[in-house]
Formats: structure tokens, C-alpha cells, sequence
């Protein structure tokens, strides 16, 4: 399946304007063919992959954020997730907040539900997407 690009540019928009919600984001960028996308703070932008290696790459616009802090904090990180899941945090909110709380990056796995955070010292915390459930293997 070929990626639409306008449709992932529009939901990568939209992510930073907090005109969606995450679930509508996720259900868009599957439709269109994206399998994951990798968040990345340093370089202040987002790439989203295929099945079949198609790659979009749309930038974080935000002005004036933190630098990415050197120890990752995952319970700073847990309560942005939290104000996000819970009280619609904007999207430039939770951003400041993990990149304060140490987040270098993440990966966004839709099929299999479930978000990777890392820092700069490659600690890593996986969250799931709400009502998904860790795979028992």
C-alpha cells in the first residue's frame, strides 16, 4: 500500500495544533498505510514508515522548547502520558514535559498498539495504547 502523503502531513498538522485526538491520528495514518512513526526531538521532527519502506517526514514546529533533559525520568513521563490519556493535554504541552522529563524520542507502533520512549542514555519506557494489552508470548 502506497502512503498518502497530504494525509499524514494534515494528521502531523493537526498532532500539533490539537485539532484531533490521538485515536483519530492513529486510525488516519493506518488508513493511509503507516505501520509506525519515530518522534524525534533533537532533530525536531517525525518520520513515518511503511510496510513496504515508503518513509514521510514532517517537522515539530514548536518554538522555544527545552533542551532534551539528561536523565529520563519515567514518572514525569507517566503523569504526561496520563494528562494527555485523562485531560487532553495539547500535544506542545505533553512535548515540553517529555523532553523535560528526558525523552529523546519515540517510536509509535500501530499495529501493535504501544509507544517506546527513550533518553539519551538509552533508558526505555513502553506505554500502551489505551484498552490494548501487552502480547503474551
Amino acid at each position: 500500500m502506497f502512503m498518502n502523503t497530504e494525509i499524514i502531513v494534515a494528521a502531523a498538522r493537526a498532532t500539533l495544533d490539537g485539532s484531533i485526538p490521538f485515536p483519530e491520528v492513529v486510525r488516519r495514518l493506518m488508513e493511509t498505510g503507516v505501520e509506525y512513526y519515530h518522534v524525534d526531538y533533537v532533530a525536531l521532527r517525525k518520520c513515518f514508515y511503511s510496510a513496504t519502506g515508503d518513509v514521510v517526514t514532517t517537522p515539530i514546529s514548536y518554538e522555544g522548547l527545552p533542551a532534551v533533559a539528561e536523565v529520563f525520568d519515567v514518572a514525569e513521563l507517566c503523569e504526561a502520558i496520563l494528562d494527555s490519556q485523562r485531560h487532553g493535554q495539547h500535544y506542545r504541552d505533553f512535548t515540553t514535559r517529555a523532553m523535560k522529563a528526558g525523552v529523546q524520542g519515540y517510536m509509535v507502533f500501530l499495529r501493535g498498539q504501544r509507544v517506546t520512549y527513550w533518553g539519551r542514555r538509552g533508558d526505555q519506557h513502553t506505554e500502551w495504547f489505551l484498552g490494548a494489552e501487552p502480547c503474551s508470548q
